[in-house]
């Protein structure tokens, strides 16, 4: 303010900078906060959502592998709504103790790992007061997951020519070219392998593997990727030959099969035909064989295809849903040696929810509700041997299935031959023995999702 009492211009343009910066921050703190209430509504409703799908529907509540819960939006959502509130107290100025850091997966990082120590030092370790130069009296360390992008190179295969001087040229050597999986192909068979394990073990398709190598600058289109698995598949073939021949010793299957579209050649149309799984795993009652699942294709779907692939087996019992194709292998006028099929659950009450979305029913709900009751027995005695699993089957699931028998019978009376609910509740009734058999057997599951998920 000037002596004479009137404000000058620089006081006035002063103020007006201060009011413009602190105008500035306000704005962007209120950006900030509006981005953290965006975040956290956008949480709650995926909280909301996966609180429904879990508890709301009982149908969905049942089964783990016909819902989809959003868990991991909602990690990444949370992850958003601590970023956003982070910044948004860095921009209001709040000088409070920050939020506790989450523990979540801290501790995880394996010993095996490389550490790369990167030592961050003051700018001055002189003392203030000028007493001189401070020692170090202890450090403090973090750790980060760090990880460094796939690499691709050029493996260039040198052949050097030797020739005698003294021969006239009559005498030369070289090393012979060695054998490669692709011949004058660009891939090694370590790249080969990579591809393999990312199509099959991480399930990326090919042509989402050609737009990840495009990234870098390489042109691979998903054909030439599916040449190169083609090729390794042959080299496998011995691998695959154990594990069938492995199967056909195996007591106790799992088998399911599943239509795949498929480009007819020369026709530009999509044909459908079927992929075939046959399994064994013996984890569900601590049994010593490691799992196998081998896959086959084949243009229809029929029991007579059922039947060939089953060739040579000598199992007995044989886990699937209850598509006729099965019927074929149990018929023994049809088989010299048929199999004992025990159908599965899940597919019968697949029929129920699929039935209760659209038309909701008491005795929809009370069905999935004993199914669930023999799941929730199921979950208890996953692991334990066969014995012990057969005796808790006996005690607690038995009674369950013999009333559950029944009140079907009588639910029947009030329905319409024709009433789809009704047409339901035969098809598993007709299958009644297959139904019940894993009571009686503590190497049988309830279902065959093992199987299932594997095609999936």
């Amino acid at each position: 303010m000037a002596p004479d009492g009137t404000i000058s211009a620089a006081y006035v343009a002063d103020l007006e900078r201060r009011l413009a910066v602190e105008t500035a921050a306000r704005i962007e703190a209120e950006t900030r906060l509006a981005r953290v209430e965006e975040a956290r509504a956008r949480l709650e409703r995926m909280v909301k959502q996966a609180r429904h799908e879990k508890f709301g529907a009982k149908s969905e509540k049942l089964d783990p592998d016909q819902r989809h819960l959003p868990f991991e939006d909602i990690d990444v959502a949370e992850g958003m709504l601590a970023a956003a509130g982070d910044a948004a107290e860095k921009a209001v100025g709040n000088r409070k103790k920050s939020r506790k850091p989450s523990n979540r997966n801290k501790g995880n990082l394996p010993d095996h790992l490389p550490r790369i120590e990167q030592v961050i030092e003051p700018e001055s370790r002189l003392c203030p007061c000028g007493c001189g130069e401070m020692v170090k009296v202890g450090e403090d360390r973090s750790e980060r997951l760090d990880v460094i992008p796939a690499q691709f190179r050029v493996l260039v295969t040198i052949r050097p020519k030797y020739m005698c001087r003294n021969c006239a040229g009559n005498s030369h050597a070289q090393a012979p070219a060695p054998e490669w999986l692709v011949p004058r192909g660009l891939p090694t068979e370590a790249m080969v392998a990579h591809c393999m394990v990312a199509k099959f073990g991480d399930y990326l398709p090919f042509y989402r593997q050609a737009d990840i190598y495009r990234r870098q600058g390489l042109d691979l289109d998903r054909t030439m990727l599916a040449n190169w698995a083609g090729r390794a598949a042959q080299l496998l073939q011995p691998v695959i030959d154990a594990m069938i021949a492995d199967l056909r010793r195996s007591d106790r299957l799992q088998m399911d099969e599943t239509y795949v579209p498929v480009l007819a050649p020369g026709t530009g149309k999509v044909r459908k035909d079927f992929l075939w799984a046959i399994l064994r795993d013996q984890r569900g009652w601590g049994g010593g064989d490691p799992p196998i699942v081998v896959f086959r294709h084949s243009r229809t779907r029929s029991g007579k295809i059922a039947q060939t692939m089953l060739k040579g087996f000598t199992g007995s019992t044989l886990m699937a849903d209850g598509h006729p194709v099965y019927d074929v292998i149990a018929d023994p006028k049809q088989t010299a040696k048929p199999w004992t099929i025990a159908y599965c659950w899940t597919h019968w009450r697949r029929r129920f929810v699929t039935f209760s979305q659209s038309t909701p029913s008491p005795v929809c709900e009370e069905m999935i509700r004993r199914i669930a009751s023999l799941y929730a027995i199921e979950k208890e005695i996953r692991g334990r041997d066969p014995e012990t699993r057969r005796a808790v089957r006996q005690k607690l699931s038995k009674p369950i299935a013999e009333a559950l028998r029944p009140w079907l019978e009588g639910c029947l009376q009030d329905l319409s031959s024709t009433n789809d609910l009704a047409k339901h509740i035969r098809y598993g009734l007709k299958r009644w023995d297959g139904l019940t058999r894993f009571l009686d057997d503590g190497r049988l599951e309830m279902d065959t999702n093992g199987v299932e998920n594997s095609i999936r």
